[in-house]
């Protein structure tokens, strides 16, 4: 969803006109955020569908948004490729469930379709993975994966992907698309966003303690991340048990929104850990997610921010660009082999690390940094932030589109060739 609203407003100008389809959100139970709606601009049309109601197909084990709106999905889209003349349907959503309906609307319409794979959809990540580490429904959700996917990704015209290991698997594991258009593009900076954020601050709860050196990530946690964690902990472990260096008794670490579950129902998995470091004192976890909006200022109001990769290389984090626009101290720690690593480092990030290299003195640096008071904010590489701003992330996706129906008409043309 966020990749579409941040490109809504860019779309027009590289002549696409857009349209919006998308579920009534009253059959959501996710947080809601209707100051999204500020930046979508007015004269994009937005079309709602139902979904079954959750409170009677959970009883039979269905809760997936995806699932629940499939039918009113083909339905909707169905009399507006009727009624209307479109050149292309772009499915970016991690609902994945849903992009099998362009294989049915390919065939009926003739209308091309491009995926954009925000996270992997068929995985083995979890398959060998202690049963307390797997998703919840992992047995039921893996089958329908990998049911599913190919059905999708094999008469798909282009992919989008925010990482090139994504696009190389399904491009190994589906040799019919090989050659179809594809392009790696992460998430865009919007920097409008920050101003909503602060223009409406008064409508969310200060989570941070004041009198603390508040340090913030906002996402889901997890075991897989607890290699980026560890070497932090084991500093601020040190830090605290010498008794004469009060820094770090001001220390404070908030992982916030780190559970897909619902409201008060979230697994801790970064508190135990750092139960086991005996730093638990000034480590808050809060399992519930937040909204975006409320997730902006939070990080505007911390006085510095971490982000923890995943042990998964092809894990990207690719929300790292509010934590770079709120231009706050940053210590970020990933898998050396995450793409997020040589974006942060083009940026200018000073304190980004692979876990398998950082050093105690590499993360001693940057309480350091803290400890000599406010810092100046970092001066980022200006080219590399307009080439990761959200209307150059926009231009690259018109620019497959663009591709995708070039491609099309050129097999037409052949085609049309042979038969004559």
């Amino acid at each position: 969803m966020q990749r579409v609203r941040m490109s809504l407003p860019y779309f027009a100008g590289e002549g696409w006109n857009a349209e919006v389809v998308m579920v009534d959100e009253h059959y959501a139970d996710i947080q809601m955020d209707p100051l999204l709606l500020q930046s979508i601009p007015n004269d994009i049309p937005v079309h709602r569908v139902k979904a079954l109601n959750k409170q009677w197909t959970s009883k039979l084990g269905l809760g997936s948004i995806a699932l629940r709106s499939l039918w009113f999905y083909r339905h909707k889209v169905n009399r507006l490729l009727k009624d209307g003349k479109f050149d292309l349907i772009y499915f970016s959503t991690t609902q994945f469930p849903v992009c099998i309906l362009g294989a049915y609307w390919k065939k009926k319409y003739g209308i091309p379709y491009v995926i954009d794979m925000q996270d992997p959809w068929h995985s083995d990540y979890y398959r060998n993975k202690p049963r307390v580490q797997q998703p919840s429904k992992y047995w039921f959700s893996y089958r329908l994966n990998k049911y599913l996917e190919p059905i999708a990704i094999k008469n798909a015209d282009g992919l989008i992907s925010v990482s090139e290991g994504y696009i190389d698997a399904l491009k190994n594991r589906y040799p019919l698309i090989k050659n179809k258009p594809s392009a790696v593009i992460t998430f865009g900076a919007f920097e409008p966003d920050l101003s909503i954020a602060r223009e409406n601050q008064t409508k969310f709860a200060n989570l941070l303690e004041a009198g603390f050196i508040n340090i913030v990530y906002t996402g889901r946690g997890g075991a897989d991340m607890h290699k980026a964690m560890i070497p932090v902990f084991e500093a601020l472990k040190k830090g605290l048990s010498d008794p004469e260096n009060t820094f770090f008794t001001r220390l404070k670490f908030y992982f916030i929104g780190t559970s897909y579950a619902q409201a008060g129902q979230g697994k801790l998995t970064i508190l135990p850990l750092a139960q086991q470091y005996g730093v638990a004192d000034h480590v808050v976890e809060i399992t519930d997610r937040i909204s975006y909006y409320h997730t902006l200022l939070t990080l505007q109001q911390a006085s510095a921010l971490f982000i923890p990769g995943s042990d998964d290389p092809q894990y990207t984090a690719s929300k790292i660009y509010p934590y770079l626009l709120t231009q706050k101290p940053l210590l970020a720690i990933f898998n050396g082999k995450s793409s997020a690593m040589p974006i942060l480092k083009a940026y200018g990030v000073n304190h980004v690390y692979d876990y398998e290299n950082v050093t105690a003195t590499n993360i001693n640096e940057f309480f350091s940094q803290l400890n000599n008071g406010d810092p100046e904010p970092p001066l980022y590489n200006r080219e590399t932030i307009n080439k990761y701003s959200a209307q150059q992330m926009t231009m690259n996706q018109c620019r497959l589109f663009n591709q995708v129906l070039i491609e099309r008409h050129e097999s037409r043309v052949e085609n049309q060739d042979i038969k004559s």
